[in-house]
């Protein structure tokens, strides 16, 4: 299930919720109940295993330059900005 941000109206109060995609967004504040506005989250990057620079290796054809081999954690040599 998807955590939801919202921003109280009247008091500004910040809280997430653990909701499911198909339920109502929430209209009622916690702290104060006030009015809320659901907020647009930043996606989370992925990261690679081996601890690059916090991209994840998507395509090794596009981002380690070719097939694996023993270079870089995708075997390319330019995976993840390395």
């Amino acid at each position: 299930m998807p955590i939801h941000e919202y921003e109280c109206k009247s008091c500004g109060h910040r809280f997430e919720e653990l909701q499911d995609m198909n339920a109502a967004p929430l209209s009622v504040c916690p702290k104060c109940k006030g009015g809320v506005n659901k907020l647009l989250s930043a996606a989370t990057p992925l990261s690679s295993k081996k601890g690059g620079s916090g991209q994840a290796c998507l395509s090794r054809d596009e981002r380690c330059g070719g097939s694996s081999g023993s270079n870089g954690p995708c075997g390319g040599g330019k995976c993840c900005g390395q």
